[in-house]
């Protein structure tokens, strides 16, 4: 695992992707900081990160769209499932290579709230540990887009895929109080929910009948269930919506308070997806 995050992190400082992401997230944070913090004199420190998590969208997949897309476009990915390395190591020495990169930057912004009492009283333990929860935000965000790109071998593909889910991540808040309203919106929601994920299934299985077999059992469930007991079935939309919601969760940590649950949170879904793509390549290895 070491000798793959060393080449992985060497990769990134080597070409121009490692550079860019840490200016565009620095420029940023530091566009807002002097503007808000500075110019203004505010004190809070987490609003700054607050303001800026709009830029994940666009910067973070431009980290992991590479990860393992870039591997099997140069065919060097049957080379690297053949070496005595498990698929574990595999994935973890290229994710920490990222967090390495993302690492760079909120280093750096470790430095601004310390600015700050030079100039007044500052929560430096709100300051940090919304810090914490951005950088847990950003490392699931590389989760998602790892998981995107050992599915493709073009990084355009995985870019604009990272995008499109981080996107749609970014927006569940707003989705979630528009949709909530009925529960004929809410099976809407569902059935594209559930042809999205036949669809996926059926590429991972390589077999339209499997993908068709889901989308037609799902469907008879999602009626049934929507005949029979259509508050359960909004229930669980919200339910679904609530874990969809990637961005909701740190907005606890702006309004000050410390959520051990949005730590967890975060922590569960980069373990989720990086489980997911040791499984993608798994499959890759045997087939």
């Amino acid at each position: 695992m070491l000798a793959i995050f060393k080449r992985e992190t060497r990769s990134y400082f080597t070409s121009m992707i490692g550079y860019v992401v840490i200016g565009v997230i620095l420029a940023f944070i530091g566009l807002y900081y002097s503007a808000n913090c500075l110019i203004y004199g505010t004190s809070d420190f987490s609003i700054i990160l607050y303001s800026t998590t709009l830029v994940m969208l666009f910067v973070l997949p431009a980290l992991s769209m590479r990860s393992f897309a870039d591997e099997r476009r140069n065919k060097t990915d049957q080379l690297l499932l053949t070496s005595p390395v498990t698929i574990p190591q595999i994935v973890m020495g290229k994710y920490l290579a990222q967090l390495v990169v993302f690492a760079v930057p909120m280093a750096v912004a470790c430095i601004m709230p310390l600015i700050l009492t030079a100039f007044g009283t500052v929560s430096l333990v709100n300051a940090y540990s919304t810090l914490l929860a951005y950088f847990l935000l950003g490392a699931s965000c590389i989760a998602v887009g790892t998981f995107i790109s050992v599915l493709t071998e073009n990084q355009i593909i995985a870019y604009l895929a990272t995008f499109g889910v981080l996107l749609i991540a970014y927006l569940m808040e707003s989705v979630q109080s528009l949709f909530t309203s009925g529960n004929t919106l809410a099976f809407i929601v569902f059935c594209i929910v559930l042809a999205l994920a036949s669809v996926l299934i059926g590429l991972l299985c390589k077999s339209l009948t499997v993908g068709c077999g889901i989308f037609c059992g799902g469907a008879v469930a999602l009626i049934l269930l929507f005949q029979l007991r259509p508050a359960w079935l909004l229930s669980a939309f919200n339910s679904i919506l609530d874990a969809l919601a990637l961005f909701t969760p740190f907005e606890t940590f702006v309004g000050g308070m410390f959520s051990l649950s949005t730590i967890v949170y975060y922590l569960s879904v980069i373990g989720l997806f990086l489980f997911l793509t040791g499984q993608a390549l798994e499959r890759r290895r045997w087939n």
